[in-house]
């Protein structure tokens, strides 16, 4: 059933690209496992074993958080099958957050479309790949991607978007700071 691989193949490339939700999980070494939901086209394989994704801001930043907390960084993506042949594709390794105006987002933006609202680049060198069946993973039909997270940061703008990076992402749910700055933040225009 479930097998592993060393490095991102072919097929998994060609799987993660047809998938519009991926799943990404993190923990720091106490408090709660965090597993968030993702999507609007943000997921990109840049090697066999690096992927990145472009992360809009949200109501928290456990991500951020939790790999700065963790000194192993643990970061795992699932991709779930819910349409074709059934299979669950995940990817482990060690993350990195590049905040928005960084050299570091900025040497890895030419890979996304920027989002309003877009907060960092979480990058994960993936150590291991694991498929497994994905039997019980129920259909799904894609009807479309929501607009409402761009279109509310299009609307409220960069002074808006600070004050909600100062209010809702400079800690985790559980205390643990993610160093986020608005004030030297600048984002893109």
């Amino acid at each position: 059933m479930g097998k592993q691989f060393p490095h991102i193949e072919a097929d998994h490339r060609a799987f993660i690209g047809q998938q519009k939700l991926f799943f990404v999980a993190t923990a720091a070494p106490s408090g709660r496992v965090n597993v968030s939901p993702k999507g609007m086209g943000t997921f990109k394989v840049l090697g066999p074993n690096d992927v990145a994704y472009l992360d809009s801001t949200g109501s928290g930043n456990e991500t951020r958080a939790h790999l700065m907390a963790s000194p192993d960084r643990r970061l795992t993506v699932m991709f779930c099958a819910f349409e074709g042949p059934p299979n669950i594709l995940r990817l482990y390794g060690k993350g990195q957050t590049y905040l928005r105006g960084s050299p570091e987002y900025e040497g890895l933006l030419h890979h996304f479309e920027e989002l309003p609202g877009a907060r960092q680049i979480v990058r994960l060198a993936v150590e291991m790949v694991q498929s497994s069946c994905g039997m019980a993973v129920p259909f799904f039909d894609y009807k479309e991607e929501r607009t409402a997270l761009r279109k509310y940061w299009i609307v409220n703008g960069l002074d808006k978007l600070r004050r909600y990076w100062s209010a809702k992402n400079m800690k985790s749910i559980d205390g643990f700071p993610t160093e986020l700055t608005p004030e030297t933040m600048v984002p893109n225009q």
